[in-house]
């Protein structure tokens, strides 16, 4: 935070009500996602953000507990489940769900990429994308952080600044002249380099001014040129800046605005015609009572003792409770939300504000977009595979089985994701492998799900296939299968693909609760009975599914994230 943001911030707080633990946690946090490797020890940590050693332990003790961190070996990584204090704030401000449509429209019209892009202090952070998947395209995402000078829709937000505001980006340049503090963009070749002088940024800041829009040729880097234009709130004030994206290669600076400004204006109308219809329909808060007992964590601070820092997890908490009302809460709705006694909830609040990532206006708090800066960015880029592997890995381990993911491809499982165990008779099935799906277990969860009328036509067209003496051989018995298979959540396969190959599988659901990949683990079958298999082996598959779908819930809630 910039010297005279802590300052000023510093004053909201009464002396000795602002949480240790809290801001200590939000520091690892933020370093770990600021740094180009994903993977930090505790003493790095320690030594990056000068807290002791024992103090980095206890809150990544902490944080994975939550879901937040997890770790390898002695390596820790922010976790997926981190997302869902940046979800609380894009569901909070509204300004996606209200605006993410017409952002997808344009880009659709104009087959350019678009982005919605907020103000955040001196800097501009994305909060939508709608990219055109091209050669050269665009690679920003959600939550990533530009400098103001350095891109379009920074002119239009300055452009609203005062004095106040200029001096902290006159600071900032002084401080970090080569933009290193800013990952999401190459940094600077020399502090003046053309184009994001003092001079030239307060030239396009006027203009903006005066016309609403701004144009970037090729301030981030070499070839990307943009028009911004800014969207207003019903009061007036400017809310977001609508950028149109393209590159030399398809446009020159000149030639897209004259292709997309007049769209731009169009769309920015639409949009602000949208957010006066949101506030129009928005419903006054209703103030939530405090519970009695408001201590959701205690569980966990009995289970981990004096390792799990309660005051951490309760600020957290107060993060995600934000998100669920927009236009902002008061400090009884918060404390209700957040299931705290009210004084928990507000030194939580004290702390969160004076670290920048709530505001406080006429006695309801809001979240601040630096809320994103937790590793929204970099946890937004992780794949299906990404956010599986390490419950696939940890599955097989507990187990000491292989462990598979598969989707239904036709009338056939695909493997997209498998962790097999070292032994000397092992399972050798590898990612892209295909089979039958009705003689498997992972196909058998996956039809059983399928709507009556397509899971009837799948069954009439298969053809059975004795692969042993043990392969079910008609649709009607296959039929009684899979209605067993809805019923009790799992299947179990003994020997019918292969001799020797038992298998357990249960489904991968998504956030509508639709199976869209199955989840097993494989053993040969002299190793076991096919109860102890299951005694053994159920409950760990279980678990593993219930972790994996609620990091997928918490990654997909803004971004399509594809099986397979």
């Amino acid at each position: 935070m910039p010297q005279a943001t802590r300052e000023s911030a510093a004053a909201l707080a009464a002396p000795g009500e602002a949480l240790g633990p809290l801001e200590r946690g939000l520091t690892v946090l933020r370093v770990m996602a600021a740094d180009p490797d994903p993977r930090r020890r505790a003493g790095d940590l320690a030594r990056t953000t000068g807290l002791a050693r024992s103090t980095v332990d206890r809150i990544a003790v902490t944080l994975a507990r939550l879901g937040h961190l997890r770790t390898e070996g002695r390596d820790l990584l922010l976790a997926p489940r981190l997302m869902e204090l940046g979800n609380a704030y894009l569901t909070s401000c509204g300004l996606p769900d209200a605006l993410e449509p017409y952002a997808v429209a344009l880009a659709d019209e104009l087959d350019e990429s678009v982005s919605i892009a907020v103000p955040d202090g001196d800097g501009v952070r994305f909060i939508t994308q709608a990219t055109r998947r091209r050669a050269m395209s665009l690679a920003f995402r959600i939550g990533d952080l530009l400098p103001a000078e350095r891109c379009a829709p920074g002119a239009v937000f300055a452009a609203g600044w005062d004095e106040t505001d200029r001096e902290r980006w006159l600071a900032r340049r002084r401080e970090d002249p080569l933009d290193t503090g800013f990952p999401a963009v190459p940094p600077r070749v020399a502090p003046s380099a053309p184009g994001v002088t003092e001079a030239a940024f307060g030239t396009r800041v006027r203009e903006a001014a005066t016309t609403g829009w701004s144009l970037d040729d090729q301030l981030i880097e070499p070839g990307l040129v943009a028009v911004a234009h800014a969207v207003r709130d019903p009061s007036g004030a400017t809310v977001c800046a609508l950028s149109v994206v393209s590159h030399t290669s398809r446009h020159t600076a000149r030639t897209l605005r004259e292709h997309a400004l007049p769209r731009l204006r169009r769309a920015a109308a639409v949009m602000e015609e949208a957010l006066r219809t949101q506030s129009a329909g928005s419903a006054p808060q209703s103030a939530a009572p405090a519970p009695a007992d408001g201590a959701v964590d205690s569980g966990l601070k009995a289970e981990l003792g004096p390792e799990f820092l309660q005051s951490l997890a309760r600020g957290l908490t107060v993060l995600r409770a934000l998100g669920s009302a927009r236009g902002g809460m008061s400090l009884t709705a918060v404390a209700g939300a957040a299931a705290l006694p009210r004084a928990s909830a507000r030194r939580a609040l004290i702390t969160l504000q004076y670290l920048g990532y709530v505001r406080a206006d006429g006695g309801l708090f809001t979240l601040l977009p630096r809320v994103l800066e937790l590793g929204y960015a970099r946890l937004s880029r992780l794949s299906f595979g990404e956010i599986v592997r390490p419950h696939l890995a940890e599955l097989a381990g507990r187990v000491r089985e292989s462990a598979s993911i598969a989707v239904l491809d036709g009338d056939e499982i695909r493997y997209v994701e498998r962790v097999p165990t070292a032994r000397i008779m092992s399972v050798d099935i590898t990612v892209g492998t295909r089979f039958a799906a009705y003689a498997t277990s992972m196909g058998r969860v996956l039809l059983a799900d399928l709507p009556a009328e397509e899971q009837a036509a799948r069954l009439a067209r298969i053809r059975f296939e004795p692969f042993t003496r043990h392969t079910v051989r008609s649709a009607v018995a296959l039929a009684d299968i899979l209605q067993s298979v809805g019923r009790e959540g799992h299947a179990l396969v003994d020997e019918e693909l292969e001799e020797g190959l038992r298998s357990v599988a249960m489904p991968l659901r998504d956030r509508l609760g639709r199976a869209v990949a199955a989840v097993n683990v494989s053993q040969h079958a002299g190793r076991a009975t096919r109860q102890q298999f299951l005694e053994t082996v159920l409950p760990a598959l279980a678990a593993a599914v219930a972790r994996i779908e609620a990091d997928l819930a918490v990654a997909s809630e803004r971004q399509h994230i594809a099986a397979g």
